[in-house]
């Protein structure tokens, strides 16, 4: 059989899952259909393993979580290019630029992320933190009230707004958020922080006390599997706690 230097492709139709030949410089390539994507298997270095999108997230997600920024957005960018219209891979590169100390790229990419997907509750929250950082904290307020009524059950929107009414002074307000949010039954170490910062705050020290030694216990439990911000938040407990000590 001649085999001309052009791609030609002989696709065979049946039940099982479907199997093509590609033809290529003289080379078959056999490729395993599997769902909307081939995996092409050869040792033709015209044929390359395409990277799926769940790869591509779980990659940025790694370099992400170990401050490899530059990393993360080459991996996020290239999911942007391949789906364009998917409004989490916005959310998701904002927050990376967020965190690596370029706000303004991040609320562009939450701007997009919410056009696209009014609905994406992760976005207002996010947004919100931006706005937070900036001291626009009414349009924060604005934003985390959107992420509760979107998804009742988003915890971060219900810590981030108690947050942003304590440092409002509308302590009563904080606290009503952060009881509910512990109700929830997640990331209760940060959640008694936070609501023993209110405490303290209002100068209720004894409350403020025994939530901070809450926290501090909830962390201890977790030592071993403790993420950067479960570590960072033990600290700063362990300063707000001396900080009640060196007053009293």
């Amino acid at each position: 059989m001649n085999v001309s230097s052009s791609v030609q492709r002989q696709i065979h139709h049946s039940r099982y899952p479907r199997i093509f030949v590609a033809l290529k410089s003289g080379k078959a390539v056999r490729a395993h259909y599997q769902g909307q994507k081939y995996r092409y298997s050869s040792t033709s270095k015209a044929c390359r393993t395409p990277v799926s999108e769940a790869q591509l997230q779980r990659q940025a997600s790694l370099k992400a979580q170990k401050g490899h920024y530059s990393e993360a957005l080459a991996l996020l960018s290239q999911l942007i290019d391949q789906s364009p219209a998917t409004a989490k891979y916005y959310n998701n590169r904002g927050l990376v630029y967020f965190y690596s100390g370029q706000p303004q790229k991040a609320q562009a990419d939450y701007n997009r992320a919410i056009a696209l997907d009014p609905q994406l509750t992760e976005a207002y929250n996010n947004r919100a933190n931006y706005s937070v950082s900036i001291g626009h904290l009414q349009e924060a307020l604005a934003d985390y009230d959107r992420a509760i009524d979107l998804n009742p059950f988003n915890i971060r929107a219900w810590i981030n707004r108690g947050i942003t009414y304590r440092n409002l002074g509308q302590y009563e307000r904080s606290l009503d958020d952060l009881d509910f949010a512990l109700r929830l039954g997640r990331l209760t170490g940060h959640i008694y922080a936070e609501r023993g910062r209110t405490y303290h705050r209002m100068g209720d020290w004894n409350c403020a006390v025994a939530d901070y030694q809450r926290a501090l216990k909830q962390f201890s439990s977790l030592a071993s599997l403790c993420s950067p911000a479960d570590q960072r938040q033990h600290l700063r407990v362990k300063t707000w706690l001396n900080e009640l000590y060196q007053a009293c």
